[in-house]
């Protein structure tokens, strides 16, 4: 379950005061100092309960908030953008959490909110709830090291327990640890957080999870030269195949190799030669790579 920190201080801030405290000393997560910091500010954002409102009738007056901005998914607001050129960069992020009464959520659906999708993370972050009830989680844990990581894939998921992100609550979402069901609050929530910025944190999967079977489901993390990889291999250019057998054999990412195994399969008509494709894929040398071999082969 996410670390749960005890920060009960009653200071306040503004949010340029957190942007440039954040932009200056950073986010790590590993450092017990770094931590305690970013909480902090993140705690005296939180108690400030007008700075949000204030924002976005700005923004909707159009008498500024240029700044603002919308990413990942609907409910998402971009606070600050993370300083460029310095380690452990974060930036701070403000989330909707839409209740089932709510007209947005009728007619949107749970999926737009990441409710009922079981996930895990491959960035760390500070989440503190910051008005209405708070959404619940269903919370669970997993040695991601152990995973190999193809869809199917038994997780040994650990259920920990239930949990609401009740306003002031503040807690730490662990890198490859954490996993959690969203479950919809009773009414309308908002929650703060400090997003750590990675620039290697896009090569490190994050999964959806298969509750039910305790698997793998899938990636949430896009890689676009997987799509390009298809792509070129589609067009039928001998550099691209030859590529493709280099990247299926040699490439540091497990995910490009398996991309390069299936841009490959994709292009062939005989099961016979897709059999002994997916044969050596098997014996590449990766578990990712191996275990959607065998399962394509038990398909064909």
């Amino acid at each position: 379950m996410p670390l749960v920190i005890d920060n009960p201080s009653p200071e306040t801030c503004s949010l340029p005061q957190a942007i440039e405290a954040l932009a200056e000393q950073g986010f790590d997560p590993d450092d017990p100092a770094s931590l305690a910091a970013a909480a902090c500010w993140l705690r005296r954002l939180a108690n400030n309960r007008e700075f949000l409102g204030d924002l976005l009738v700005e923004r909707l007056a159009g008498n500024g908030g240029e700044d603002i901005a919308s990413a990942y998914g609907p409910q998402a607001i971009i606070l600050s953008r993370p300083r460029a050129g310095r380690a452990n960069s974060a930036f701070l992020r403000a989330a909707i959490w839409p209740s089932p009464r709510d007209h947005v959520f009728r007619t949107s659906g749970a999926a737009s909110f990441v409710y009922g999708a079981p996930h895990d993370h491959n960035f760390d972050f500070l989440t503190v709830g910051y008005c209405g009830p708070g959404y619940a989680s269903d919370y669970y844990e997993y040695d991601y090291a152990a995973v190999a990581g193809y869809p199917g894939e038994d997780a040994s998921l650990r259920f920990v327990g239930r949990s609401v992100l009740s306003p002031g609550k503040l807690m730490l979402y662990r890198r490859h640890l954490d996993v959690h069901n969203q479950l919809p609050p009773t009414s309308l929530s908002v929650s703060l957080n400090v997003m750590r910025v990675d620039p290697a944190q896009g090569w490190f999967d994050q999964y959806g999870f298969d509750l039910e079977r305790g698997t793998v489901a899938r990636w949430l993390n896009p890689l676009a030269g997987e799509a390009f990889l298809r792509v070129a291999v589609a067009s039928g250019a001998a550099s691209a195949r030859d590529y493709a057998e280099w990247v299926g054999a040699r490439h540091p990412s497990e995910r490009m190799r398996l991309a390069s195994f299936e841009a490959r399969a994709d292009m062939l008509d005989d099961p016979a030669e897709a059999d002994a494709l997916w044969r050596a894929a098997e014996l590449s040398g990766s578990r990712m790579v191996a275990g959607a071999a065998r399962a394509r082969r038990a398909v064909l």
